[in-house]
C-alpha cells in the first residue's frame, strides 16, 4: 500500500509502554491473514466484560471515527515481535502513530506493513497530548508533520523502508523491480567471463 501523505485528526492515546498483546491479545494470533483483525484492536481496553463497548475508551468516542493518526505514549509496541500488532492498526484504519519512542522490532514491522512510526520530541509530543482530534499533515516525501497554523516538525524514517512506503512495495516487491537491472548486470557479466575465455 503506498504511503505519500496523510491528513487526519488524530486520537490520543497517552499511555506508556504499550506493548503489542494490549495491541492485539495473543488469542489472535493464530491468524496468518490481516482481514479481521482491526476488529480486534485493544480488544480488552475497547469493551467492557460484557462485550459492550467502553465509553471511556479513546477510540470508541464519536470524534475518533475516521481518524488515521493515533498518537501514544512512549516506548509504544515494546513486548513480543509479532507482526499482528501493525497489521490490526492498519486493518482498524491507521496510518500514522506518533510517539517519542518506539520499540525496534515493532518499528521495523509497522514499516514493512504500511505503518508510519513518527517520532516527535517530547515537548511536541506533550502538546499533541493535549489535542486530541486536531488535523495534522504527514507528508512521507518531505519528512514533516504539519501542525495547525503551519508549523513543521521533521522527523527521520529509514531511507530503504521510505522508498519502499513511497513505491507501495514490501522488500521482494522492491527487489522485483530491479530485474530488468540484474538481467543487465548477469548479462554484461556473462560476456565479460565468455570475452576472458
Amino acid at each position: 500500500m503506498k504511503f505519500d501523505t496523510v491528513e487526519s485528526k488524530t486520537v490520543v492515546l497517552p499511555i506508556e509502554n504499550i506493548d503489542t498483546d494490549q495491541i492485539i491479545p495473543a488469542r489472535f494470533l493464530k491468524t496468518t491473514s490481516m482481514e479481521g483483525l482491526g476488529e480486534n484492536l485493544f480488544l480488552d481496553w475497547r469493551y467492557l466484560a460484557d462485550g459492550s463497548p467502553n465509553p471511556d475508551f479513546p477510540l470508541n468516542k464519536p470524534s475518533a471515527k475516521g481518524a488515521q493518526i493515533l498518537v501514544t505514549g512512549d516506548n509504544f509496541g515494546c513486548g513480543s515481535s509479532r507482526e499482528h500488532a501493525p497489521w490490526a492498526l492498519v486493518q482498524y484504519g491507521f496510518r500514522v502513530i506518533i510517539s517519542t519512542s518506539f520499540a525496534d522490532i515493532f518499528k521495523g514491522n509497522a514499516l514493512k506493513n504500511s505503518l508510519v512510526p513518527v517520532v516527535v520530541p517530547s515537548d511536541i509530543h506533550a502538546e499533541l497530548l493535549k489535542w486530541p482530534g486536531i488535523v495534522l499533515k504527514v507528508d512521507l516525501e518531505t519528512e514533516m508533520v504539519t501542525l495547525p497554523g503551519g508549523r513543521q516538525i521533521a522527523f527521520e524514517i529509514d531511507s530503504f523502508a521510505k522508498q519502499c512506503l513511497l513505491e507501495g512495495v514490501d522488500e521482494l516487491g522492491y527487489v522485483l523491480k530491479q530485474e530488468p537491472a540484474i538481467a543487465a548486470y548477469e548479462a554484461k557479466r556473462v560476456d565479460s567471463i565468455n570475452t576472458l575465455g
